[in-house]
């Protein structure tokens, strides 16, 4: 099966410490793949890096069989942490900006993903709740025709119903001809959804597999090898 990423031996310094130790994975196309580990294991950096903002300090990354640049950047859909968004924005605002700023943006996707968000295009940005911001920016983010979806933490501070409005949202929205890596360590909310894991701890990966045979070599959820790993 096609490879929609590899990387072998990645390694990110900052100052005196690796936020990346020799990281290596393999992402076949066609995936939901959980990327999991504790804050600080070096999840955030390993998806800015996949996705072109960041440069990386040695070893090899290839997206759909190119360095991070230019050409995979117009193929990878990349959600943030932190909300990116100006102040002076309507949701209605927020689109356009979208439409603007990439080739592959889907209106008419976007519309039917506000609907099932329950979102209203003239609500200002800053009068939305967590919970809908989330939403938000996961509808604008899904709304790329992207081969790449990363996204990083985006059950991060929201309530259960609006957990299970995104996950929805993520498999409804997937395709076979994409994939998905999704960042977190709310893993128990989210297992359900993943084809592949990788636990990720001081920037290295300590444990790979599908999600489903993992379950059964072990005997335990994802969740319960997760609080394992991490102990």
């Amino acid at each position: 099966m096609d490879k929609i990423l590899t990387c072998s031996n990645l390694k990110k310094g900052y100052f005196n410490k690796n936020a990346l130790n020799g990281l290596a994975m393999e992402v076949e196309k066609g995936k939901i793949v959980g990327l999991l580990g504790p804050n600080g294991s070096g999840k955030t950096t390993f998806l800015k890096i996949a996705a072109g903002i960041l440069r990386y300090s040695s070893g090899e990354i290839l997206i759909d069989g190119e360095a991070p640049g230019v050409n995979t950047k117009a193929k990878v859909a990349y959600l943030p942490d932190k909300n990116f968004l100006y102040k002076w924005m309507k949701i209605k605002d927020a689109i356009e900006f979208y439409k603007d700023f990439y080739k592959d943006f889907d209106e008419k996707k976007c519309n039917e993903l506000l609907e099932f968000m329950n979102l209203d295009k003239e609500s200002k940005v800053t009068s939305l709740s967590k919970g809908m911001l989330e939403k938000l920016l996961l509808t604008l983010t899904l709304s790329r025709k992207a081969k790449l979806y990363l996204l990083d933490e985006p059950l991060g501070g929201v309530d259960p119903v609006s957990r299970d409005k995104i996950l929805d949202a993520i498999v409804n929205n997937y395709s076979e001809d994409s994939t998905i890596i999704v960042t977190t360590h709310l893993v128990n909310d989210i297992e359900r959804i993943f084809d592949e894991v990788f636990f990720i701890s001081e920037g290295e990966i300590a444990l790979s597999g599908i999600a489903e045979e993992l379950r059964m070599e072990k005997g335990m959820s994802i969740d319960e090898l997760y609080k394992e790993v991490f102990q």
